[in-house]
């Protein structure tokens, strides 16, 4: 099976990955993962892409579509992948088409969890974290016994600059210009599949995992 994963900051992308690789034992690959195999292992693509990154610059397309190529070539992509980060553009989309016409193979579904733009606000400014030991807290999820003061230490509990209302808000729309085109784009291609994401974690990975079934 050849999935592409998509989904907003705070749908549960992370958790629902890592059950859909441990079920159907197929690879995760996420873009970051790719560049940095390809940076340890030394190849002409990986070097152009380290060169790139190192100046703090964008990896162009043709060297990130080059090492997609090389990724989805490997052995053990051979039963099925699981793409996650990428694509991230139409024009990466289309080239993703023309990869996997090369290696005779096509996108059976690309899985979007959706989630409510305000129920994504609720979860993503909703962490605190205690200054003296790390530990994480959810005001809705996870919320500590005494307010404002971690359970384990007495420590004082804040909010990350990056979890703020401003912040998340930004983070959110930009996601959301970005990822429309490609929804679109492969809801043309009659790839994509909706998946609630607002359901229990348990709920939303039983509805992706009643799509997958049929194409074992």
């Amino acid at each position: 099976m050849n999935l592409v994963l998509m989904g907003l900051p705070g749908a549960g992308k992370g958790t629902q990955a890592e059950r859909i690789v441990e079920k159907y034992d197929i690879p995760h690959i996420s873009t970051g993962d790719m560049f940095r195999a390809a940076i340890k292992d030394g190849t002409e693509l990986g070097l152009q892409a380290k060169s790139f990154m190192d100046k703090g610059e964008l990896v162009p397309d043709e060297v990130t579509i080059g090492i997609v190529r090389e990724r989805l070539s490997k052995e053990d992509c051979k039963k099925g992948f699981l793409l996650d980060g990428f694509p991230r553009t139409v024009a990466q989309a289309e080239a993703l088409e023309n990869i996997l016409a090369d290696l005779d193979r096509r996108i059976n579904y690309v899985i979007n969890i959706q989630v409510d733009k305000d129920i994504l606000m609720e979860r993503l400014t909703g962490r605190r974290i205690c200054k003296n030991c790390g530990a994480t807290y959810h005001l809705v999820f996870n919320p500590p016994a005494n307010e404002g003061k971690c359970v384990r230490c007495g420590g004082e509990l804040y909010q990350r600059a990056d979890d703020n209302e401003e912040t998340v808000q930004n983070r959110l729309d930009v996601n959301l210009k970005q990822t429309q085109p490609l929804l679109d784009f492969y809801q043309d291609k009659g790839y994509l599949r909706n998946i609630d994401g607002q359901q229990d974690i348990n709920k939303v990975f039983e509805d992706v995992n009643a799509l997958l079934g049929g194409l074992r």
